[in-house]
């Protein structure tokens, strides 16, 4: 009993050698490099085709190529993290991610790049969650909700300013350097990551303990080729018309399975490489499925709001990237406050306006989103769908920490950016099919009332055949073309619906998350003022 209750003084009252804000942004430098590659490459893809002479559909694999690679690691990174040390494993992601992205600058063909592409995702994916379990060792439990909000503001920001800035880079420069301005962003995060980046005692200790353990192969194996396999369905499912199609069929149908075997193994494994048991902690369990939601709702909408303003009102992409840029500024401001708040007021109140606050913008946007929309008011729509993330995000990752042992911190952090990351995908695939379906049940019900036994329908051809006849046109012409500009706009209005459609099922499954907030457990009151013992 006595060696259970006995830790080493030095162990249980570490703090970092540095100031922890320069811990804070030497990760969130990476951070922010990182994310912003996973949406800086959308706007060049049309360059990058044309540069290599290849289909619009080959050069999408420079982004689910990527997703993959990215997607496997990050499971695992909380493994590799322990095995290897987190800060020697931390410095190995931003030198391969260097690396990688110099190589894809050079790359001489699409599938050298792919390949480079490939690399550069096993470099990112660890690199988000080494950075996030590292906040939460650095600051005390009373500081994380700060710190939190700074690593937040840049997975949050980058996303906004990625299109805008890929945009700039491919008009005035080539898209090469979308991939050449990681380096000395990375070259400059290796230093500092050396200079400040520290591994706790504890995590040392680990790491020793976890030499002499054998390395689950079999679970490592499951969990890549799983995880690879959904990601493949997600990102070209829609592309591939889904079950339409034998090669997403087969590939979901195998993900499934991979995956559930490969949950039975872990669960099971004295050893496992992501310890699924830890999802027996309440906090931790709620804030997986909290964050599937943000990851569904904060990328989902950052391709809609993009695709609605390019495909119906016109928008250039660089156009479009920037409406969504005032949602990223605002971020900026609601993250510190939402940090500064959860140390204060009950962080289960903070999820609960949030996903409140999130629901009514979105209730709010689906009655605003409209063909005559200016730019101004696209703009509007994504700060107020934006402003209230920032109190879902740092509360839900505060909370996901009580009552875990910290050094399963690495664990933690890895299967959170996870979740994030595949509710990101899966977001974006169901948004972007819902789109279409409803698109086309919305066309159908439309259609029904355009017809010549519709005397406002009868009005409006009559009208249009006489406007074009006076331009010239022959009384047959002008007819043709007066109801073929009927069924183009029939196809914008069905489509601008469907979009409408599509925000709604957000508002009310965000809506029905309010009440769900109070699941979780408040932090013990010892852990706001010392770091947790175990």
């Amino acid at each position: 009993m006595a060696a259970a209750v006995t830790v080493p003084s030095s162990e249980a009252i570490w703090r970092p050698s540095f100031n922890p804000w320069l811990v804070a942004i030497t990760v969130t430098l990476a951070t922010f490099m990182e994310v912003l590659d996973t949406s800086i490459a959308n706007i060049a893809l049309p360059h990058i085709a044309g540069s290599f002479g290849a289909s619009t559909n080959e050069s999408t694999w420079v982004l689910t190529s990527y997703l993959v690679s990215n997607g496997i690691v990050l499971p695992t990174s909380a493994w590799l993290a322990t095995r290897f040390g987190r800060k020697r494993f931390y410095m190995s992601c931003v030198a391969l991610f260097a690396m990688s992205s110099f190589l894809c600058g050079l790359a001489p063909s699409l599938g050298l790049l792919v390949f480079f592409r490939v690399m550069q995702g096993i470099g990112g994916g660890g690199l988000q969650p080494s950075e996030q379990a590292i906040l939460a060792d650095t600051f005390l439990p009373s500081q994380r909700g700060m710190a939190f909000a700074f690593y937040g503001m840049a997975v949050v920001l980058a996303p906004a300013i990625g299109p805008t800035l890929g945009g700039w880079l491919t008009d005035n420069y080539s898209w090469r350097w979308i991939f050449y301005i990681n380096v000395p962003i990375s070259l400059l995060s290796l230093y500092l990551s050396n200079r400040f980046v520290e591994d706790p005692p504890y995590l040392k200790k680990e790491q020793e303990r976890r030499k002499n353990v054998g390395v689950d192969y079999v679970g490592l194996s499951l969990v890549a080729l799983g995880v690879g396999c959904l990601q493949l369905v997600l990102d070209k499912g829609q592309e591939k018309d889904w079950f339409g199609s034998h090669l997403i069929t087969t590939f979901l149908i195998l993900g499934i399975a991979i995956l559930v075997v490969w949950v039975i193994w872990e669960w099971r494994h004295p050893h496992p490489i992501v310890e699924l048991q830890l999802l027996k902690k309440r906090n931790f369990a709620t804030a997986m499925f909290f964050m599937f939601i943000l990851g569904t709702v904060l990328f989902g909408t950052t391709v809609l709001i993009p695709q609605y303003l390019q495909l119906l009102l016109g928008y250039p992409a660089i156009l479009a990237g920037e409406a969504l840029a005032g949602g990223g500024l605002i971020m900026l401001v609601m993250m510190p406050l939402s940090g500064a708040l959860v140390s204060r007021v009950d962080a289960r109140y903070l999820m609960a306006f949030g996903f409140a606050a999130t629901s009514a913008s979105l209730f709010y946007m689906s009655s605003h989103m409209t063909l005559d929309m200016d730019f101004r008011s696209a703009a509007l729509l994504r700060i107020f769908q934006t402003c209230g993330l920032a109190f879902i995000f740092i509360p839900t990752n505060t909370l996901s920490y009580v009552g875990v042992p910290r050094e399963k911190n690495n664990q933690i952090s890895s299967m959170i950016n996870f979740i994030r990351n595949i509710g990101g995908s899966v977001g974006i695939a169901v948004i972007s099919t819902l789109v279409v379906r409803r698109s086309q049940e919305r066309q159908n019900y439309l259609s029904a009332h355009t017809n010549d036994g519709n005397p406002q329908f009868r009005q409006m051809i009559d009208g249009m055949t006489a406007t074009l006849r006076t331009h010239g046109l022959s009384a047959a012409q002008a007819s043709r073309q007066a109801y073929g500009r009927a069924f183009l706009l029939l196809q914008r209005q069905a489509t601008s619906l469907a979009y409408v459609d599509v925000i709604l099922m957000l508002a009310f499954m965000v809506m029905c998350l309010v009440p769900m907030a109070f699941i979780m457990k408040k932090p013990p009151a010892a852990q706001k003022e010392a770091p947790p013992m175990h």
